[in-house]
């Protein structure tokens, strides 16, 4: 911003520049003294009066820039000092239009209404091919679209993935869907806290009311962890709150078989293996079906490197033929 405070000091200073060897002579070193001091004053403020004059391309480098116009207009009295006040007005008048533009428009990708239906990508495929850098954008923007159709366990790993890809505009549209995933379950989140303290209020903590608001916010916070759209520390938030929730049902609700289910995957998250042991165990005894708890029985005794518990719980795993999924991990243990 232009000051004109230093404009005006400046001008003055100058005139008090060659008014000072007239009132004292003319002729001494100390009539040329002042006046080098105050011209040299004069300058230093007639470059800081017409700095800001300067568009941001042309005022680089700074300091070489001010320098530059403090040494013209000092060498050369009068004309340098009018020259500089000059070439500052000009530049700032005759400035070149900027020819780009802040901002580029991004063209929607078209819609094939026969994706949903078709189904041109599998998942493994679908991961390779947004991977692949060398595809054209416009395929990987399509594959992407894709991604709405997939379940959130797997769209949102694959669309990390692509978050530091170097194409802008596949970076700009990840970030965008995770986003929108992520904020829909807050949303719920938020909306069902409300619903829970308006229950609280009609029938305490113990109410039915209550215990089906906890273990809904406890589904919400579990659904953030299940489908990946949380990490780090907002990760270990979204586990604690949903292992909170999670046992205030159950401090009411002992024989929920589901909640001690979940509640032995969350204490396995958090690295509590005795603890998740246990609830797995009793959500076996509470009726669960075995192929609902036995891979997750199988994981924890590998995390704990008890190997042979692990071979045990597969094998038994591989008398049940409803875990198509599972099948390779069951065939690779029943061969060890």
């Amino acid at each position: 911003m232009v000051n004109l405070k230093l404009g005006i000091a400046a001008l003055l200073l100058e005139l008090g520049a060659w008014s000072g060897p007239l009132l004292m002579g003319g002729s001494t070193d100390s009539a040329l003294a002042s006046y080098l001091l105050v011209h040299a004053l004069a300058c230093v403020m007639l470059s800081l009066f017409l700095f800001p004059l300067l568009s941001t391309r042309q005022a680089r480098p700074r300091l070489a820039i001010v320098l530059l116009m403090m040494v013209c207009s000092y060498a050369v009295p009068v004309a340098g000092f009018l020259g500089v006040l000059a070439a500052a007005l000009v530049l700032r008048l005759y400035r070149k239009p900027a020819t780009h533009t802040e901002f580029e428009s991004l063209q929607m990708p078209e819609f094939d209404q026969h994706q949903r239906r078709q189904g041109h990508f599998r998942h493994a495929g679908l991961r390779s091919f947004l991977g692949n850098i060398h595809a054209p954008i416009q395929s990987r923007l399509r594959a992407m679209v894709a991604l709405q159709y997939v379940s959130g366990r797997t769209a949102s790993p694959l669309l990390r993935t692509v978050l530091s890809d170097p194409s802008e505009d596949l970076r700009l549209l990840a970030y965008g869907m995770l986003d929108t995933l992520e904020k829909r379950v807050n949303s719920s989140i938020d909306a069902e806290m409300g619903t829970l303290r308006a229950a609280q209020e009609e029938g305490g903590t113990a109410g039915q009311r209550t215990l089906e608001s906890a273990q809904r916010l406890s589904d919400l916070y579990w659904e953030l962890i299940y489908q990946d759209l949380v990490q780090g520390d907002l990760r270990k938030h979204a586990i604690q709150e949903s292992l909170r929730y999670c046992e205030w049902v159950l401090a009411e609700q002992s024989d929920n078989a589901q909640l001690c289910l979940r509640r032995g995957r969350l204490l396995h998250e958090q690295k509590r293996p005795d603890e998740a042991a246990q609830a797995y165990a009793q959500a076996r005894e509470l009726g669960l079906p075995a192929t609902r708890v036995l891979p997750y029985q199988a994981e924890l005794c590998f995390d704990r490197k008890d190997f042979a518990q692990a071979h045990a719980l597969m094998q038994e795993l591989g008398q049940w033929s409803a875990l198509p999924r599972l099948r390779p991990v069951v065939d690779y243990w029943s061969r060890r």
